[in-house]
């Protein structure tokens, strides 16, 4: 008999006492099956259905929208717009990417606003606050907005601008925009 004293001994009498308790265990998962055996015959033994035929599929009648006669995936339709495009003449109105971007370029037009005008060596400048709640000072020509905004003119009443922005096309094109004094 082993040793439960000696770690070898304890492992012994561990293994014996888990065979002792699966065995018994296991001797329940016997191959009677003729409970199973007997479902299967009578499964077996009722007779077969009779299956329905597929339904007849009738087809839908095709109603046209008046005025929508073209198919919407049709991109015969884009590229003969987009060849239409290629044919005109160019605007001609660049982009100069060699020009530094002027500090109020960063901000959109929309978050610009003009608080005031002022005239200094005869020179008439309006006064624009940013987002960051600081006053910049411009001058007809200088730049503002993220479309390449130039100041075209300057009037106690608000700011003329002249925008680039594409034209859908690969090109560019003008916009005039402006920014209204701000009471």
């Amino acid at each position: 008999m082993a040793d439960p004293r000696h770690p070898q001994g304890l492992a012994g009498l561990l293994v014996a006492g888990l065979l002792a308790v699966t065995i018994p265990g296991l001797t329940g998962c016997g191959s009677d099956l003729s409970d199973l055996q007997r479902y299967v015959e009578q499964t077996k033994q009722r007779p077969g259905g009779r299956i329905e035929p597929i339904p007849e599929i009738v087809p839908h009648e095709v109603f046209t929208y008046p005025g929508h006669e073209r198919d919407p995936f049709d991109s015969a339709v884009i590229i003969t717009r987009v060849a239409e495009a290629a044919t005109r003449t160019p605007s001609g109105v660049t982009i100069d990417v060699d020009r530094t971007p002027e500090y109020l370029e960063r901000f959109p037009l929309d978050t610009l606003r003009m608080v005031g005008t002022l005239e200094q060596g005869g020179m008439q400048w309006a006064l624009i606050r940013t987002p960051e709640r600081t006053i910049q000072r411009v001058t007809e020509g200088n730049y503002l907005g993220q479309n390449h905004g130039r100041i075209q003119q300057i009037s106690p009443s608000g700011i003329d601008i002249t925008e680039i922005v594409p034209d859908g096309f690969g090109g560019y094109m003008e916009r005039s925009g402006s920014i209204a004094l701000t009471e």
